[in-house]
């Protein structure tokens, strides 16, 4: 597929606003299309960058579609970190006559590049573009985790039309169905309907209140490294951090943690695509907002850049295996703790061929602990109800 039709360039006015980049910065190595030359090639790439100027479907952060270019402003001004880095900045997704067409053309050059092992890093726009995203997958007919940093579940009303606050309702209801589990990050219980947590537990999907998670920050890690897809609400940031979204609050993630999320992400072999959205650059302060959020991509890089390609599917070898039973010798979890990167994952009895990717969960060093204990961990209980 000739995916350069869907794109338009970067707005260099923007990009450049500020002058050349000086050597060793971003923007000397990851040349955008800028309409100036030619769209780029993509052998031998491992990232793409994509913006998505599209916000038709916000929800009181009107002007978020702005936010890719200003993103790049200062994504360009950072320095490499010693990477030999093989990045695309493809430019932005031309806005669909239809919100629908944009919805279209993202999940087809998702699809593309996943098919082509390019991760792609959306910048939006508003956040409703995750289900665009996850219609790749549904072309790709692979099930997958999804993870969202967010301080709601966005299920919106029952009768809501899709949109930046109810595009999780329509994944859930998509039919085919590719979802195999869904995890909040940092959800505020005040925002969010006791309905909601109790459907959240009845599907067996995984939530994490803010404090809970701010609290331990490591246990984050093995959450994020089962996702496939990551969807980022830059809302979910504490408004001192993030001013620029329409639907800013007092508490949330500060802005280092939230670059400490995304460098987890990047180290984590099994996500395949990861989305960044609601930034309004309309309501920036000194544009303070797109600054951090060019922080948090470069955090990912760093991370994607590290990876350790030490996920246990196949060769067991390079891992010390421990075998805990619990419960009278009810259960019996099998524990792997990799020899490269001392990070964990326990296996979950399933039969089914079309769930063997997630039949190995990550965990930490926590849930072996609570095992020894004869405390079932709630991730590895979580996942054999599903299997059951």
């Amino acid at each position: 597929m000739e995916i350069s039709v869907y794109f338009e360039p970067a707005d260099k006015d923007i990009l450049y606003a500020d002058g050349e980049f000086s050597k060793g910065m971003l923007g000397n190595i990851i040349k955008p299309y800028t309409g100036e030359n030619s769209f780029p090639v993509l052998d031998d790439v491992d990232i793409a960058i994509i913006g998505v100027k599209e916000d038709r479907k916000n929800v009181n952060n009107e002007g978020c579609a702005l936010a890719p270019d200003y993103v790049r402003k200062y994504f360009y001004k950072l320095f490499s970190g010693g990477h030999e880095l093989k990045i695309a900045d493809l430019g932005n997704i031309k806005r669909g006559f239809d919100v629908n067409d944009t919805y279209f053309a993202v999940s087809s050059v998702v699809e593309e590049l996943i098919k082509n092992n390019i991760l792609p890093v959306i910048i939006g726009g508003s956040q409703d573009i995750t289900y665009a995203n996850y219609l790749a997958y549904e072309q790709l007919g692979q099930i997958i985790n999804i993870v969202t940093v967010d301080s709601h579940f966005d299920l919106g009303k029952d009768e809501a039309d899709l949109n930046s606050h109810s595009y999780l309702s329509k994944i859930i209801l998509h039919q085919p169905n590719f979802l195999f589990n869904y995890a909040n990050v940092g959800y505020q219980t005040y925002f969010v309907d006791q309905d909601a947590i109790e459907l959240m537990k009845k599907l067996y999907f995984d939530i994490y209140r803010l404090g809970e998670v701010r609290a331990d920050m490591e246990e984050v890690e093995p959450i994020v490294r089962n996702a496939d897809m990551l969807s980022i609400d830059i809302s979910s940031i504490r408004k001192s951090d993030a001013p620029a979204n329409g639907n800013a609050y007092p508490n949330g993630f500060y802005g280092e943690e939230m670059c400490r999320i995304a460098r987890y992400a990047g180290l984590s072999d099994k996500l395949s695509s990861i989305g960044f959205y609601e930034l309004n650059p309309r309501l920036d302060k000194e544009e303070q907002t797109s600054h951090l959020v060019a922080q948090i991509i470069w955090y990912f890089i760093d991370g994607f850049y590290n990876r350790k390609h030490d996920f246990p599917l196949k060769d067991k070898s390079d891992y010390l295996q421990y075998r805990v039973n619990i419960q009278k010798n009810k259960y019996e979890i099998v524990f792997y703790k990799s020899k490269k990167s001392d990070r964990w994952w326990m296996e979950v009895p399933c039969t089914a061929d079309k769930y063997e990717r997630h039949h190995l969960i990550p965990c930490s060093y926590n849930d072996y602990q609570s095992a020894c204990k004869e405390d079932m961990p709630d991730r590895w209980w979580q996942a054999y109800q599903k299997f059951s």
